[in-house]
């Protein structure tokens, strides 16, 4: 029952756009990413200081993007099978999905005008 409960967990930060996502199973993924609106991914450690130096960065692209695009954080270590899968091997990882598909992926740091643009771009 706990590992049900726990199987995700989510955190709303700033007007259901900043989530921490846990989760082990592929179909929540594929549920998490199937919108029409630019959805950011941020793979990262809490160990990784680059990672860790991000977080602001992200909660003020959630913020730029209100109602018209999703940042969410996922963390490599409590979802290994996902990290594999999508061949995660520097951290942070960010990734820009739309209806579903990849759209754009960077390893390291980004500023948070990049990004807004970049999430802007997917609008």
């Amino acid at each position: 029952m706990i590992g049900t409960v726990c199987a995700v967990i989510r955190r709303v930060i700033i007007k259901n756009v900043f989530l921490t996502y846990k989760t082990d199973k592929m179909s929540k993924f594929g549920e998490l990413i199937d919108a029409n609106i630019p959805i950011l991914l941020s793979f990262y450690t809490d160990w990784n200081d680059p990672s860790t130096e991000m977080h602001p960065v992200l909660r003020d692209v959630a913020a730029a993007m209100g109602d018209n695009g999703k940042v969410v954080k996922i963390d490599v270590d409590k979802n290994p099978k996902l990290a594999e899968a999508l061949r995660i091997k520097g951290l942070p990882t960010l990734m820009i999905y739309k209806s579903g598909e990849m759209v754009w992926r960077q390893s390291g740091e980004q500023d948070a005008n990049t990004l807004i643009g970049l999430m802007k771009d997917f609008v």
